[in-house]
Parts: C-alpha cells; structure tokens; sequence
C-alpha cells in the first residue's frame, strides 16, 4: 500500500474518467488525499472523499488564488479567479471526518504578473496563510504548505509563528506579520507547527530551516527528471536534499494531474504513478525499495493522523 498524499483527483481533469482512474488507484492499492485549492475544489474533494474510503480531503486557499494572474503550467493555461478566504465556510467542510489537513496554502511569488505590487500581495498571501495555521490549530490536522519562489519569505514567516529568531543568527530578531489582523496573539496559542513542504524543490539548506520547524518534506514527480540543461543545478540541489534528508519526514506526491513522473512524462499524472517516486528516493539513498516504501507509509500516518483504513 502507499499513500499519495497530495493529489487533485477532483480536478475538472478528471471529470471524463474520475472513476476509471480511482479504479486504477484502488488496483494497485493506493490511497488518496485530494487536496482543494479554493472553496469549490475543496468542497469537491470533501464530497469525494466522503463518497470513497480510501480517499481523503484536504481544504485550502491557494495563494495563487488571492489575485487574478494568468497561470501557464503543464500544458494547463487558465485564469486565476480571486477569492477572500472564509474562514466559516471552511470550518463547516472541515467538520468532516474525511478532512486530514488545511491547505494547499502558502506563499507563491511565481506567477505574480510583473505589474502587480509584490509587497501588497505578499502581505495578503501571509495573512490568509496565518488565518489557514488558525484553522489547522483549531481542527487539530497538519498543514499542507504551498512555496514557489518564496522559501527564505515562508522560513521567517514559520519562524515568527515560533517565536523563533533566524537560523544562524541569534541576535536578530523576527518581527510578527498582522495577528491581531486574524485574531491570534502572538505567537501560537500553541507552540507548534505540524505539516508538510509540498512539492519541495528548495536547496538543502533551506530544507534543513523546515526539518528543524519539524516539517515533513513531500517529493513529487519532478525528483525523477533529468537535470535542466539550460539550470542544472536546481535539479542537483534537489537531489541532494532528498539524499540528506531523514527518511522519517519524506512523503510522496504526485500533484496529479501535474508533474508526471519521468518515466509517464507527456502523459496526465495519476496518484498510482507514486509508486515512481519511491523508486527514486530509494535508488538516490540506496535503499531497498521495501523499506523507503515502509517508512514513507508510516511517515504519512504519523502526521496525517485521521487516516483510518491502512
């Protein structure tokens, strides 16, 4: 069995086929998180969820999804729709017991258009993140973080929420981003932070300020492409981060219907196609195949702790 924990499966993608894949998914048994990005799509993933048993639902605003901003990715063009983040909807769809987590939230940097004011929407995206870690706190489930081309931002963002100070500079000092703008005090009501870097492609030094929050790392598809010729060394920087990090805070994604693995490349990913990226983490840590496979399972059911049936 292995556990798909960041999936889409409730994607408009689908929509011709959503049975026949979820079939696909349930030969080869595998589990499925599927993950909202905006109050319809994680709506949809609760009724999913809640019509399958070995589908789970995570519900979340992407901060993609705060602005309006053209959206190119894989082979998929589409325009952002803007939406205020209700705290009360999500609530309500977070009383199911299918919901294992808030989220995909986060920081995105990427495809902010090049006219847009960068620091406006930043601060934006850091408080309707800190209204999803209150949401998370009071469900009591993990988040699911979304980072692109914000990591240093996230790290002193999650290190506030801490009340921590820098990594490797003790004397400066953090300041708080807007909690009394989303009715929490300063930091946490509770000192923690439990969650996962989706879709992780940082360095490893980045990745070492998330294990040490006591984040787990989630590797998709993208950790079996070959190296970039025209930017090497992401991919390299990357693969050291799965070959230093501890194998009992790696998870695995897919991000279906995105970033197929190299071997289905060109094709629509699917959650089964998981199984690709344990191969790797083995392969990259020389590990045996059942053992990565073992330990990222108990990884998943460590933090995702609603998961029932495995």
């Amino acid at each position: 069995m292995i556990i798909d924990t960041h999936c889409h499966i409730q994607f408009r993608g689908y929509d011709n086929d959503r049975a026949e894949v979820i079939k696909r998914c349930r030969e080869k048994d595998v589990i499925m998180n599927a993950v909202g990005t905006q109050i319809d799509t994680s709506r949809a993933a609760v009724e999913l969820a809640e019509a399958n048993p070995d589908i789970y639902a995570t519900i979340g605003l992407h901060p993609i999804h705060l602005f309006t901003t053209r959206v190119d990715e894989e082979e998929s063009s589409f325009l952002s729709r803007e939406e205020n983040f209700d705290y009360d909807a999500y609530k309500k769809l977070g009383q199911s017991e299918k919901v294992i987590a808030v989220g995909e939230c986060g920081l995105e940097l990427f495809h902010i258009p090049p006219e847009a004011d960068r620091e406006a929407i930043l601060k934006k995206q850091k408080n309707v993140f800190l209204l999803q870690v209150k949401l998370a706190q009071e469900l009591n489930v993990p988040l699911v973080i979304h980072v692109r081309d914000a990591y240093d931002e996230m790290l002193e963002l999650l290190l506030s929420l801490r009340g921590a100070q820098r990594r490797g500079n003790p004397t400066v000092k953090l300041p708080p981003y807007g909690w009394s703008a989303v009715g929490m005090t300063s930091p946490l009501a509770r000192n923690d932070i439990k969650g996962v870097v989706h879709c992780y492609s940082g360095n490893w030094r980045l990745a070492q300020g998330f294990l040490d929050l006591g984040l787990y790392l989630g590797f998709t598809g993208v950790i079996t492409f070959p190296p970039r010729k025209t930017n090497p060394q992401s991919t390299l920087d990357l693969l050291e981060v799965v070959k230093n990090a501890p194998l009992d805070r790696i998870l695995i994604e897919t991000d279906s219907p995105y970033l197929a693995p190299q071997a289905y490349r060109g094709q629509r990913a699917e959650p089964w196609m998981a199984i690709e990226n344990l191969r790797k983490i083995a392969e990259i840590k020389g590990l045996d195949m059942a053992e990565v496979t073992e330990a990222v399972l108990n990884n998943t059911k460590k933090i995702f702790t609603k998961i029932k049936n495995c």
